[in-house]
């Protein structure tokens, strides 16, 4: 080790004390600028606290002298967008629901407006595609709105009448209801009349009972218990909110196990009213955007 040190070096200056090796640790202070800098820094915090808000507490943070808030910032922000929009929204609340898709525009900002209603509010439950429980890992019990199987009727009137009020709720005395008994569970059907039953609707629907025998003895269980909601050609009843059985949608399941248990059991799905969380405008625009997707009927008008 050379004990050597540079012509340069800052001898002036004390040390912390540390040495290794020969290698002295100077106490040299920051340079001014930074130090300036650093003051600054603080100052300005200091203020921005005081500006803006800033110091958490209990149930909200301190409010700032400058009264500002983000949350305003965006209530403002939508104030502005719904000034900007009131003309158009208010021919959309006021237009006959089948002359939406005969105006252009209205049509073009309802199926635009639609879209982000539905992703607001509706896609928690029927999925970001619309594809409710068809698609993969979803849970069963969430129509699917992409095809052209509806229970309530898929034309733009049913629809908005459907998300107008609902289904099976308690929010709203107009909410669509329908109630299938649990045939196993309130005894109404012994277990070897709900076997066949469910072996006849395998059958109907195109599929491979798992024992014959009882698909044709379920015949007649049908007949009596079930035709009177479903019809006797099991193609159901939109009026009363009852499925088609022949078809291959199923809204909880078509394979042996599911349909014993919706025999057995019952299902009682809910969807709540918007009517009350919504406009009459955003309503009618995610029923445009939902009747638009593929499966929406002709207009009953």
């Amino acid at each position: 080790m050379s004990d050597h040190k540079k012509d340069d070096d800052d001898l002036d200056y004390e040390t912390t004390g540390h040495e290794w090796d020969g290698i002295q640790e100077y106490n040299k202070p920051l340079p001014k600028w930074w130090l300036w800098t650093f003051y600054a820094t603080i100052v300005w915090a200091i203020g921005y606290t005081i500006a803006y808000p800033a110091w958490p507490g209990i149930t909200s943070a301190t409010a700032g002298v400058l009264g500002f808030s983000t949350r305003g910032q965006v209530a403002e922000e939508i104030a502005r967008v719904d000034e900007a929009n009131s003309g158009i929204n208010q021919r959309l609340a006021e237009v006959e629901l089948a002359s939406i898709s005969e105006d252009d525009e209205l049509l073009n900002y309802a199926t635009n407006a639609g879209a982000a209603v539905y992703r607001s509010w509706c896609a928690q439950c029927h999925g970001s595609g619309a594809a409710g429980s068809s698609q993969p890992g979803w849970a069963p019990g969430y129509p699917n709105l992409l095809d052209d199987d509806w229970l309530w009727g898929g034309s733009i009137e049913a629809i908005h009448e459907t998300i107008s009020h609902g289904i099976r709720n308690e929010d709203d005395p107009d909410a669509r209801y329908s109630e299938m008994p649990a045939f196993g569970a309130d005894e109404i059907l012994p277990e070897e009349e709900v076997v066949q039953v469910v072996n006849y609707v395998m059958q109907m629907s195109g599929q491979t009972p798992q024992d014959a025998a009882a698909a044709e003895a379920g015949a007649e269980v049908f007949e009596y218990n079930c035709a009177a909601c479903h019809g006797e050609d099991g193609q159901g009843d939109r009026f009363q909110g009852a499925p088609n059985l022949t078809d291959a949608i199923w809204l909880y399941g078509g394979d042996y196990e599911a349909i014993y248990e919706t025999v057995w059991n019952s299902r009682y799905g809910v969807m709540p009213p918007w009517q009350n969380r919504l406009s009459e405008a955003e309503v009618r625009a995610v029923a445009t955007y939902v009747h638009g997707l593929g499966g929406g009927e002709a207009s009953e008008q």
